[in-house]
């Protein structure tokens, strides 16, 4: 078992702060909490992320691993951190709900980039 030697949390990870201190990824996966979009159509009503069928594919990053050991048994270290806004694969991530919150684990290799 790896442990985080950084961890650290964004203000809006210490609103679960209990659930997330539980919660620590291994290797180069990273805890994500899903950004849901809201639509708008012409007419100005507003679909909820919950009226679609599809996945999220946007998130911001609460956690990550220590990084994946490669051949020599040196880490490499995740290119991602605490409080980025990461798109990733659309099936890639498991899911996790906790206390009725939904939370992400991703592999970084399928993270496809950080927003802004």
């Amino acid at each position: 078992m790896y442990l985080i030697r950084d961890w650290r949390m964004t203000k809006t990870a210490r609103a679960s702060g209990n659930i997330l201190k539980k919660i620590k990824p291994l290797g180069d996966r990273v805890l994500v909490r899903p950004i849901s979009k809201e639509e708008t159509t012409e007419s100005g009503i507003i679909i909820p992320d919950t009226a679609k069928e599809e996945r999220p594919q946007e998130g911001e990053v609460l956690a990550v691993g220590p990084g994946k050991l490669n051949e020599k048994g040196e880490r490499i270290v995740p290119e991602v951190k605490v409080g980025d806004r990461v798109m990733f694969k659309k099936y890639s991530p498991e899911e996790l709900k906790i206390e009725g919150e939904e939370f992400l684990i991703v592999n970084e290799s399928d993270i496809l980039a950080v927003i802004g």
